[in-house]
């Protein structure tokens, strides 16, 4: 799973991801800060790890992962090679997910002047210069597809007509400007070509408001503002938008855990925002946890929504997947229920899963193979 950062320059989008991989010195105050993506991993907050533990000893716990990269800043004009242009584009369509930051913040906590790279704070204009390059950037791969597209039609082959008939639903729709994730498609040779373009207004986006430290919940008019947008576009901004002060969060990082929690209780938080964020990207993805637990780890894998056993398997090895028999499966509730695998076992609540079967969040499992 990967999620690239993206937003305009000195939004905070660099002090966020520093946060997020604890990645050292914060970017310089200045655009294209960044010029080379960073990638860093960031582990899943997931309380049902130190659950299993509980009532399996293992020498140490692996959890989930998402990789981001923080992708330097956008400006109006990137489409065309503004700025350092399209090199960053190019990062952006091999993302899965795009967490785009918004700036909802006049002067950064300290009272530090932190010049907007447009003169002045807008995060709905900042929304709509992200969205517009976006949707540039795409509408030029379309333009300069297209006319192949149509020749390579002509032959008669069903993947060369789908993508023919995908580019000419998209062109009209990008020229005014619309995103090319409002396009429908229903035909699966369709549906499939739209895949493999790659269009970057397509992505699924989870909106970062980069708050000031006196409204860590984004319930200020810069990120209210943000909400209403979101809300305005089909979203749901309870869930599509992170509020977040990036500065505190680079500050939580580097401290002890008897500190964060000290500095937590003081600002009136339960948790870092991070933590928040983290898990939004990931069911933004639509991807869920399954476990393993045994001596030596107790591990949190990802699968997408809707995979089958063996496909998790195989997210283990691919040998798992190719020479699976069943699967021996409980839940977490499972275990904290009655304590231990045997109890489970005993219980009649230890199921033997197979190939046909649907993984679901928090299935702790044990996979059967031969190869």
């Amino acid at each position: 799973m990967e999620a690239g950062i993206v937003g305009l320059p000195n939004v905070g989008k660099s002090t966020l991801f520093n946060a997020l991989t604890k990645a050292g010195a914060l970017a310089a105050n200045y655009p294209f800060a960044t010029i080379e993506p960073n990638v860093g991993v960031v582990p899943i907050p997931d309380p049902r790890l130190e659950e299993i533990r509980r009532h399996i000893e293992s020498q140490k716990i692996i959890p989930a992962a998402l990789r981001l990269v923080d992708i330097a800043g956008i400006v109006r004009g990137a489409s065309k090679g503004e700025g350092l242009g399209n090199k960053f584009l190019s990062h952006i369509r091999e993302v899965d997910a795009i967490v785009q930051v918004v700036r909802c913040f006049e002067k950064a906590p300290g009272g530090e002047e932190i010049t907007h790279v447009d003169g002045t704070v807008d995060p709905v204009r900042d929304l709509e210069t992200i969205n517009a390059e976006l949707v540039l950037a795409d509408l030029q791969t379309v333009e300069n597809s297209i006319g192949k597209a149509e020749r390579a039609a002509k032959s008669g082959s069903r993947e060369d007509i789908a993508r023919y008939e995908v580019l000419k639903k998209l062109l009209p729709v990008l020229s005014d400007g619309r995103l090319a994730g409002t396009v429908r498609f229903d035909d699966p040779e369709q549906i499939k070509a739209m895949k493999g373009l790659g269009m970057i207004s397509a992505k699924k986006v989870l909106y970062v408001a980069n708050v000031s430290d006196d409204d860590v919940n984004g319930r200020g008019p810069l990120a209210m503002k943000v909400r209403e947008w979101v809300k305005a576009h089909g979203g749901d901004p309870e869930f599509d938008v992170v509020p977040v002060c990036a500065k505190i969060e680079s500050e939580l990082a580097e401290l002890s855990d008897e500190d964060r929690l000290e500095m937590l209780q003081s600002l009136g938080m339960k948790e870092p925002a991070l933590n928040a964020l983290a898990r939004a990207a990931y069911h933004l993805l639509g991807v869920q946890s399954f476990y393993t637990a045994g001596p030596k780890e107790i591990r949190a894998w990802t699968v997408p929504v809707g995979a089958t056993a063996p496909q998790a398997a195989g997210v283990i090895h691919t040998d798992f997947e190719r020479g699976f028999i069943r699967a021996e499966i409980y839940s977490v509730e499972d275990l904290k229920e009655l304590g231990t695998e045997k109890a489970i076992k005993d219980a009649g609540r230890l199921r033997v899963e197979g190939k046909g079967y649907t993984m679901q969040d928090g299935d702790v499992c044990h996979f059967l193979f031969n190869v």
